[in-house]
C-alpha cells in the first residue's frame, strides 16, 4: 500500500527546455517543507518509447544550468509563499 501512494505523489512543479527536465518535489519534514530537484535528459529509445537518463552531453550543459536557475527561482518563491513573505 505504501508503495502505491509513493507512487502517486506528484511534483510540485516541472520546468522544461528541450530534452532537459528538472522536476521539483516537495517534502513535509518537522522543519517544515523542503525542496528536491531532480535533471534528466530525455529521449526516444529505438521503439519510439520515452526514457529518461542522468547522462549528459556538452551541449546539454547550457539547458541544466538554466532550468536549474529556473528550479531555484521556483523554490525560493514557493517558500516565500509558505512563509507569508514575498520576495
Amino acid at each position: 500500500m505504501a508503495k502505491t501512494q509513493a507512487k502517486s505523489k506528484k511534483p510540485a512543479h516541472e520546468i522544461r527546455m528541450g530534452r532537459i527536465k528538472a522536476v521539483i518535489w516537495e517534502n513535509d519534514t518537522e522543519n517544515g517543507v523542503r525542496h528536491n530537484v531532480s535533471i534528466c535528459r530525455i529521449y526516444k529509445d529505438d521503439a519510439g518509447h520515452w526514457k529518461d537518463s542522468s547522462s549528459f552531453g556538452r551541449d546539454d550543459l547550457p539547458l541544466i544550468a538554466k532550468v536549474s536557475d529556473l528550479a531555484h527561482s521556483w523554490i525560493f518563491q514557493a517558500t516565500g509563499a509558505l512563509a507569508g513573505t514575498t520576495s
